[in-house]
């Protein structure tokens, strides 16, 4: 089950970031207009999340995502992306981006190409030091 969450249940996303990523920082730009959280469960247990903000007034931005590795492959961060795409488009954002680094995993590149995003750009993030792949999806 995917539900969109809201600042009471932030706990719940810096947990699992923290377990998937090994990092409680989850995001860069808490600052940014209209951050978004999705939790995806598995009976009682929180098994993957994804968040995101505003780009601009067309565009929204995939932030962070992520799914506990035992429940990888199970179609939850596809899940995750859809629910996201969904319930933003309602809201009139016509546009979601997000940026992925291959080198660390190759899973959201894959699923990027498979549900039709278009690469956009690519770069070197002295950030995270790797190369930085953004997709762009057209909503719907």
């Amino acid at each position: 089950m995917i539900t969109r969450i809201y600042d009471d249940k932030l706990i719940e996303i810096i947990l699992l970031n923290e377990a998937i990523f090994g990092d409680r920082k989850v995001i860069q730009h808490w600052e940014a207009m209209d951050i978004r959280m999705y939790l995806a469960k598995i009976g009682d247990k929180n098994v993957g999340f994804k968040m995101g903000y505003r780009h601009n007034e067309t565009t929204f931005y995939s932030a962070k995502g992520g799914v506990l590795p035992d429940y990888r492959r199970n179609g939850i961060a596809q899940a995750l992306l859809h629910f996201m795409m969904q319930d933003v488009e309602k809201d009139g954002y016509s546009k979601l981006i997000f940026d992925t680094f291959p080198n660390k995993d190759a899973g959201m590149t894959i699923l990027a190409l498979k549900r039709g995003f278009q690469v956009i750009s690519a770069d070197f993030n002295p950030l995270f030091k790797d190369y930085r792949l953004r997709f762009e999806k057209t909503i719907p």
